[in-house]
């Protein structure tokens, strides 16, 4: 994967490109908001490993402009351990994962690898359908009622995991583990965001809701209540 690592503590940058290359990507760094955010923008990389605190610009405007531009970069955030706050806010933003300081690069080049993988199983269908809601998994895309939706990875991968059977109710932590491929540090809020987030794209501009809430159950896709 050609990977950009937005970090201004030089010798962080430097570590985390070293471990990314010596497993086979091109990875590059970038120490300021802005400058990184037109380098992304002019020459987009697959993902994207992006420090909150930058100068320039913050890594939450960073990513805001990223995500508005349309780019579909996949975005690992890096945070402080405990800023939950900010987490949620890069979540929301259009982030994919986040990884908190301090962390080890095995874990990182973990969290990397497993968000660059297309899917989020290898066996899924080719191409899935519920009511309206189409889903063509080897090109990631989805429509619904023949309207173009435009998804993040994560988003994708979360919707491909209810389409992969329509009417099954998925716990939080099962989508955690099934999407995550990990028992997510906080797995409620999380899988909560991007199930909103996806209500929004794909609910939001129809009189029939195909995602579902079974209260203190979880999550389901299907075409009727």
């Amino acid at each position: 994967m050609r990977i950009l690592v937005i970090e201004d503590e030089l010798q962080l940058a430097r570590h985390v490109v070293s471990a990314l290359t010596r497993r086979g990507h091109l990875a590059s760094a970038s120490h300021d908001g802005a400058a990184a955010l037109q380098l992304a923008l002019a020459d987009p990389p697959d993902l994207v490993v992006l420090d909150l605190n930058l100068p320039g610009l913050d890594g939450l405007t960073v990513l805001a402009r990223l995500r508005a531009a349309g780019s579909p970069a996949r975005v690992l955030i890096l945070t402080a351990r405990g800023d939950v706050e900010h987490r949620v806010k890069g979540l929301n933003a259009g982030a994919d994962d986040y990884l908190a300081k301090p962390f080890s690069l095995d874990e990182l080049v973990a969290r990397v690898e497993a968000l660059g993988r297309r899917g989020a199983t290898p066996t899924a269908a080719d191409f899935l359908k519920v009511a309206d809601l189409q889903m063509d998994v080897q090109h990631r895309r989805v429509t619904r009622a023949g309207q173009a939706v435009a998804l993040s990875p994560r988003e994708f991968d979360v919707l491909q995991v209810l389409m992969q059977e329509p009417g099954r109710v998925f716990s939080r932590t099962e989508l955690c583990e099934r999407v995550w491929q990990r028992d997510h540090e906080y797995d409620t809020r999380t899988v909560e965001i991007f199930i909103t987030r996806l209500r929004k794209k794909v609910d939001s501009a129809f009189a029939v809701p195909l995602i579902h809430t079974l209260r203190s159950v979880g999550y389901t896709v299907r075409a009727a209540p």
